[in-house]
């Protein structure tokens, strides 16, 4: 039985804490989480969905400020004695200290196709960028950002239509047994891992909120994949009578015009007229209101 701690935060981890959780050949020692904080419209503090299911399993919930500062939890963990520290998502960088801790390595569960696109916003960097395929990597934790040697990687093909949401999702599945067959290879000696090497870095910056507004001035392909790779976390948008208007769902299509500009009303929804080609707005979130279908948002404007 190998045992381990596992560090995360958001919900994309959620699925692999479970599969860990309910493996035959894993023991979840304890868990590391951020701490509560406020969410929501009333910002009432809340509990990461880590936490929550370890809870509701009986397994111990460490939630540092910042582990790399907190020496009494690190000898908490020490006690323990784990095998391995998972990370997938946790949300903070680790000192030498804390790598030092397991019996093996800390290993980390990444959301691109390393080197390329360590950092923050992997998933989101890849749709924005049109890359027709990203993937998974299970790597060495070390002390420089995701720099560490690969142990497992996964190819994951992104359509044209395919969202950041649906992404995630799509990583939240095939990430567990991934981390299981490397924590069993590495154990077993079945897997060696690989240098990363440096041809192809390239880092997934955290996204800032003015590179989420839509300037139509660009071509309908990179709105397109702007609006798919900030899919309600945060939205793309653009503002219309001094109100933001955010836009969830568009389409590539033929058509040319001043940018900007509102070409034409169909059933689907509101063409505009890009640098190059035209892209149709077919669901927005208008500012204030719920989402809705972008040619009955215009329509309300002329009714207006």
């Amino acid at each position: 039985m190998i045992k381990i701690v596992f560090f995360g935060t958001p919900d994309i981890g959620l699925k692999s804490l479970e599969y860990l959780h309910n493996s035959n050949n894993i023991e979840v020692a304890a868990v590391v989480t951020q701490p509560d904080k406020p969410a929501g419209r009333g910002n009432k503090i809340t509990m990461s969905p880590i936490k929550q299911f370890a809870l509701k399993h009986n397994i111990s919930v460490y939630q540092p400020k910042s582990i790399r500062k907190e020496p009494d939890i690190q000898e908490e963990l020490k006690k323990l004695e784990p095998d391995f520290f998972v990370t997938f998502a946790f949300g903070q960088i680790l000192s030498q200290e804390v790598l030092d801790i397991p019996k093996y390595e800390t290993i980390n569960l990444h959301a691109s196709l390393l080197p390329k696109y360590r950092g923050a916003n992997p998933i989101q960097r890849a749709i924005i960028n049109g890359d027709k395929e990203t993937g998974i990597c299970t790597m060495i934790t070390e002390l420089g950002l995701d720099c560490g040697d690969i142990c497992k990687r996964l190819v994951i093909p992104i359509s044209d239509t395919m969202n950041c949401e649906q992404l995630y999702e799509e990583i939240s599945e095939k990430s567990p047994k991934m981390i299981e067959e490397t924590l069993l290879g590495l154990v077993n000696e079945l897997i060696k891992p690989i240098p990363q090497g440096e041809d192809g870095v390239c880092m997934a910056n955290k996204l800032q909120k003015e590179e989420t507004e839509i300037d139509f001035s660009k071509s309908a392909s990179d709105i397109h994949n702007l609006v798919r790779g900030v899919y309600k976390s945060p939205s793309a948008y653009f503002k219309y009578n001094d109100k933001i208007i955010k836009v969830l769902e568009t389409k590539v299509c033929e058509g040319s015009g001043k940018s900007g500009d509102f070409t034409e009303i169909t059933k689907e929804g509101i063409k505009v007229a890009c640098g190059k080609d035209s892209i149709m707005l077919i669901k927005v979130k208008p500012e204030g209101k719920g989402e809705m279908f972008a040619r009955d948002w215009y329509n309300g404007l002329r009714n207006k």
